[in-house]
């Protein structure tokens, strides 16, 4: 006799879904071990997105979600802001889904076929699932334009857990500057972006996921998210040189004379990542939990052993309110490794200052956060525009800089306030991002990379293996 899970289950489905469901049940009927239920095309999977307390397997292989599918209407549904469409919405409690083994593939054409409306591919929006080990690919050109934006994974609800996805993101505008021309409001190039992963709600875990992120947009990123936590996850983007962008004879770029955001040409010598922030945290968003609708920000972040790799930001969780704790996390050729604004703490973290600082101080109003970056040898040429191995500004601080002989580069250093030079931030271009005030905190500087005090340092305590150029007032410098 099978156990009853299965057969109520079974019947349960007849009852809601008539005989189409013989398929289903007949695959629930095959797979007795533990209870799980097993489907064996999306088409079966779909039913059980919003059951309570199942246990979903889906038979390995690859699955693809195409136009043709959508033209026929057999994905798609609003969420609950109704400004997107989700194709595959989560929605029950207490679930779980183990995809070992499975490949969803969604071609690029999809994002243009639901009007004015942006596209998410898999949406959570219900309480204590767990969903395992998808492979998301999406199939197209890095250049396909959605209508208005894509998303591939996002998490509202509480409690939820996605573990071992591995996303190839694909699909956004424009794609192969970063956000030279436009991120906002505001651009000289019109875009529509596409991120790859979303945490929102409250409680929720993304853990050991890979991102192959070849959009602009970010790879992880978080919204109206209480307490979330991001473990164990690598992201990889692509950078690329301005001077290289600067290059090209057509293409959008070329048609604005390579005018940015900022109010000024494209400047060469500088990296830009493609993408935007590898894991970031907003100060507002909506969310749904438990049937409610919330708007918030973003408080207790917690980011543990990740990699981010080619990203406009390793790190940054500057927006966030809370505790504000990462460990563990590497920083490889991205324009900037950490910035956490006020509070907050790095622990054992690394970062090289290839392409950008190892950490950067967001605002001057920033106070109090502890940091301890190791700085490591660059494996790629360096090409840092401003010459920064770290920015800080504010007061109240505790960072720590460790790193060995061979990961010095001659002719850089650590600012402490002043001007970043950053390429953002040429020709006055937002003053409250720049130009800070450093005052009252220690840095302990363990490497031969020379500290700048600025003209607008005061008060601040060094302690330093490498040289300090002292031009602030009421400074102390020790050596270490």
């Amino acid at each position: 006799m099978k156990p009853s899970f299965e057969v109520n289950n079974g019947l349960r489905f007849i009852r809601q879904y008539g005989r189409r469901s013989l398929a289903v049940l007949a695959s629930v009927l095959a797979f007795p071990a533990f209870g799980a239920v097993k489907v064996e095309s999306l088409e079966e999977l779909l039913p059980y997105l919003d059951d309570d307390g199942v246990e979903v397997v889906m038979a390995p292989g690859t699955y693809r979600i195409s136009t043709k599918d959508i033209k026929k209407k057999r994905f798609g549904v609003l969420d609950f802001e109704e400004r997107a469409y989700v194709l595959l919405p989560f929605e029950g409690n207490g679930s779980t889904y183990d995809f070992t083994g499975v490949t969803l593939e969604v071609e690029t054409g999809v994002f243009k076929m639901f009007g004015n409306k942006r596209v998410h591919e898999l949406v959570v929006t219900g309480n204590e699932n767990e969903l395992k080990n998808l492979t998301m690919v999406d199939v197209g050109s890095v250049y396909d334009r959605p209508n208005k934006g894509a998303l591939n994974v996002c998490i509202d609800g509480r409690d939820n857990r996605i573990e071992g996805f591995h996303i190839s993101s694909k699909g956004s505008y424009p794609y192969g500057y970063g956000d030279a021309f436009g991120k906002g409001g505001n651009s000289t190039i019109p875009h529509a972006k596409h991120s790859s992963l979303l945490v929102r709600g409250l409680r929720n875990h993304v853990k050991d996921c890979t991102i192959i992120h070849r959009t602009y947009g970010h790879a992880i990123f978080m919204q109206a998210a209480s307490y979330p936590t991001i473990e164990g996850c690598y992201v990889e983007g692509e950078v690329r040189k301005t001077d290289d962008m600067l290059a090209e004879t057509s293409g959008p770029a070329y048609d604005i004379d390579f005018m940015t955001v900022w109010g000024y040409r494209l400047p060469p010598g500088y990296m830009m990542s493609l993408g935007e922030a590898g894991i970031r945290a907003y100060d507002g968003g909506t969310t749904m939990v438990d049937g409610e609708i919330i708007k918030r920000g973003t408080d207790n972040p917690t980011i543990l052993n990740c990699t981010v790799k080619f990203m406009r930001t390793g790190v940054t969780i500057a927006h966030a309110t809370g505790k504000k704790y990462v460990e563990g996390c590497v920083a490889i050729a991205c324009e900037n490794g950490f910035s956490l604004g006020t509070g907050g703490e790095v622990v054992n973290c690394s970062a090289d200052c290839a392409y950008g600082p190892v950490y950067a101080s967001t605002y001057e109003r920033d106070k109090r956060y502890n940091a301890d970056i190791t700085i490591l040898p660059a494996a790629v040429p360096y090409y840092n525009g401003s010459k920064s191995v770290a920015y800080i500004g504010g007061s109240g601080h505790y960072i720590t800089l460790r790193g060995a002989a061979e990961a010095l580069e001659e002719g850089y250093g650590i600012k402490v306030g002043g001007d970043k030079n950053n390429i953002r931030l040429l020709h006055g271009n937002l003053p409250n991002q720049n130009d800070f005030k450093a005052f009252d905190f220690e840095l302990d500087n363990q490497t031969d990379y020379p500290v700048v005090l600025s003209e607008k340092s005061s008060g601040v305590t060094v302690r330093s293996k490498g040289e300090v150029r002292d031009q602030g007032t009421g400074n102390r410098v020790l050596r270490n």
